[in-house]
This record gives C-alpha cells, sequence and structure tokens, in this order.
C-alpha cells in the first residue's frame, strides 16, 4: 500500500490543467462561457504567483464554430468536423489570448496529433517548444489538430492528449476539470448508494472497471478516458486530479481542499525513453507469446523470437507494439527490431538462426529489454 497523504496544486513545479468543451462553451448558445472563462484564468494567474508553471489543454473549437457554419446535425462527418475545427480553433485561441491578457500573461498555441508525441523526433521536437514557452512565462493552450487528424489517428478525447502532454514535460500534476467531482464506485447520477473515492493509489482492474465502456460518438470522453489518462500519467511519475469544473474559479476551489479524486504517481517511472513508450496511445501490431517468454519478461529479460506463438497487424522496425499472452491479456509493450514479413520468418526460432533466416545480421532480440515496458497494474 502507498503511505503517502493526498497532494495539493501548492508547491507543484508544473501543472497541466485540462478543460472540456461541455465547461467552456454553453451548448444551449453555443456561446463561449466568458465568465466561466475569466475566473479558471483568474485562477491560473494565481498559480503563476506562486512560481509554478500551468499548462492548459482546451477543447471547444469544434463547439463554437458548428452553429455559425449551420453544422447543428447530432452527428456531424469527419470532413464537417475538420472545417468545424479549422473555424473554431481561431475563435478558441482568441478567447483564451484575451481573458489570459487581462492578467498580463501571454498564451501560446500548440495543435498536436497523435503522431507528434508517439514519433520520437516529433515527441522531442514538441517538448523543446512547450519548454521554451514555459520560460519564457507563457501559458501553453493545447488542443488536438482536429482540422487534420483523421479518425483512425487521433487521440478523441483531451483527457488522453493532456496525460501526454504531463508526461512529455515532466508534470507534477494534472488536472481534469469535468462535470463529476471525481471517480465513484458506480455512477452517482444512476446509483445513489455510489461511493465517492478521494484517493487512488493503484490503478488495479476493479478501479478500470469503474469507468465503464466508453461512450459512443466524436469524442470517446467519459470516465473510461479519464481513467486510460490516469493510467498514462501515473505511471509517467504524475498525480493526476479529476474535479469538478462546474462552478466559477474551480481551481481555486480544489486549492482550498474542494472535493476530487487523486491518483497517485507511481514512484518506479523508469527512464524517460520508458516514460515515453508506456504513453503511446496507438500500438502497430499485437505479439503474443508463450508462458515461458512471459516469465522472461516479467524478469526483467528482453523478447526473443523462440517464445512468440503470433503476430497481428503491420509495422515496421522501430514501430510500438503489444505483447500480449496466450490468454490475449497484454502484459507489455516494447518497440520492435524487425518489420511484419521478418517477424514472421523468424517466428519460434533461435536468436542464432536470424542471420540465417532472413540473410542478414541484425540484432538477437526481437524487442530489447531497454525498449521494453511492463504494463500490469
Amino acid at each position: 500500500m502507498n503511505d503517502r497523504a493526498a497532494p495539493t496544486l501548492t508547491g507543484a513545479r508544473c501543472i497541466v490543467i485540462k478543460i472540456g468543451s461541455a465547461l467552456l462553451v454553453d451548448s444551449n448558445r453555443a456561446a463561449l462561457r466568458e465568465e466561466w472563462l475569466a475566473s479558471v484564468c483568474a485562477d491560473i494567474a494565481a498559480i503563476r504567483q506562486t512560481g509554478t508553471q500551468v499548462v492548459v489543454v482546451s477543447s471547444g473549437a469544434i463547439a463554437l464554430a458548428r452553429h455559425s457554419l449551420g453544422l447543428i446535425t447530432p452527428k456531424l462527418r469527419l470532413e464537417e468536423k475538420q472545417a468545424a475545427a479549422s473555424v473554431g480553433q481561431i475563435r478558441l485561441a482568441q478567447a483564451w489570448s484575451s481573458a489570459l491578457s487581462a492578467h498580463a500573461l501571454t498564451a501560446g498555441q500548440l495543435l498536436l496529433t497523435p503522431g507528434d508525441t508517439e514519433n520520437r523526433r516529433r515527441h522531442l521536437n514538441a517538448r523543446a517548444t512547450l519548454t521554451t514557452l514555459l520560460d519564457l512565462g507563457c501559458i501553453p493552450v493545447i488542443n488536438e489538430n482536429d482540422a487534420i487528424a483523421t479518425t483512425e489517428m487521433r487521440f478523441g478525447d483531451n483527457d488522453r492528449l493532456a496525460a501526454r502532454v504531463a508526461q512529455m514535460i515532466g508534470a507534477d500534476q494534472l488536472v481534469l476539470l469535468s462535470d463529476i467531482d471525481g471517480l465513484y464506485t458506480a455512477d452517482p447520477r444512476k446509483n445513489p448508494t455510489a461511493e465517492h473515492l478521494p484517493l487512488i493509489e493503484s490503478l488495479s482492474d476493479d478501479i478500470m472497471a469503474m469507468g465503464g465502456a466508453p461512450p459512443p460518438g466524436y469524442s470517446s470522453g467519459g470516465m473510461h478516458t479519464k481513467l486510460l489518462a490516469a493510467q498514462i500519467a501515473t505511471r509517467s511519475g504524475t498525480d493526476m486530479a479529476i474535479t469538478s469544473g462546474l462552478t466559477l474559479h474551480p481551481l481555486r476551489a480544489l486549492m482550498q481542499g474542494g472535493r476530487c479524486s487523486w491518483f497517485l504517481a507511481q514512484t518506479d517511472t523508469g527512464s524517460a525513453r520508458k516514460r515515453w513508450i508506456t504513453a503511446h496511445v496507438h500500438t502497430h501490431g499485437t505479439i503474443t507469446i508463450d508462458h515461458g517468454a512471459a516469465r522472461a519478461l516479467v524478469n526483467g529479460s528482453s523478447l526473443l523470437p523462440a517464445g512468440i506463438t503470433a503476430i497481428t497487424g503491420q509495422f515496421e522496425r522501430g514501430d510500438l507494439v503489444s505483447i500480449q499472452t496466450q490468454d490475449k491479456t497484454e502484459i507489455a509493450r516494447g518497440l520492435i527490431e524487425y518489420g511484419t514479413e521478418d517477424t514472421r520468418k523468424i517466428i519460434g526460432h533461435h536468436s542464432a538462426d536470424i542471420a540465417t533466416i532472413l540473410g542478414y545480421a541484425g540484432r538477437d532480440v526481437l524487442i530489447h529489454r531497454d525498449d521494453l515496458v511492463l504494463v500490469t497494474p
């Protein structure tokens, strides 16, 4: 058991704050909730005065534009969402810039896709930009680049994007402002006996099950993706809070002890490279291994081709793949040393036979232990 007390925002070096469309945009008027935004920016200014750096991950671009573009049907086509995002992102950035400038704070805008966080070079470039903005005293305001993101390659929710950003910059804390004040044992809107959980020390299967299935639609959202974000954040060494953003000054309320759920960071998070691997949202394929290989991975070994029983998906050398046992339980993820076709050829063979089978001398492991992380809770 972890005997740490619940974290507080006071004294943090860097905080990432995620804000959803439902909080920022009045759905009845399709208009910005200006008073609410002003209160949040006042809270951010107060946090900045303590020396803490702040990054904002903000939804709202599509919601701000769809009515003015006549896109009022409940379900939009991909190209309609992209068009609305293109128009709405300008309004969203202007709103944040104006509200922050009232407190002499400068906003900077970044639009990210999964590739910007999961391609190592682009990840490092994005991190350098964010770090420089923070060093210059700016408030980076980040959103997914919905104007160009495809259905197949997108976060689909800003909860996980925010967790990825927190991992990228090594933030101490991630705060998800929501329409609910934390995690409950069941949906409190449906079950009046549901219990609020103020402190979650580890993300067990029972805890993950409390998130339920992801709701359908353009943004997966809901408690399910918040718990997925908690996995990314806590494995990267970041504490995460879910708290209500329905009232004015929600961050001030949290600093004053407002109701929330804190998810405690893991203390042994490995190297920066392994934290980056752990935080990936997308994998390119699945490697199924036998029991002996599974035991070897748990004991810290690399993955050898002899322990592979099957593969699925299409991947190239250096892509991230999921590793599962024969009962389809994911136990690890790693960067693979061979593409799909070469991997198929060496399945079940000893490492000494790789050069003979492939006709060239590659690495004698399929995934090196330095490029592999266990993902079990």
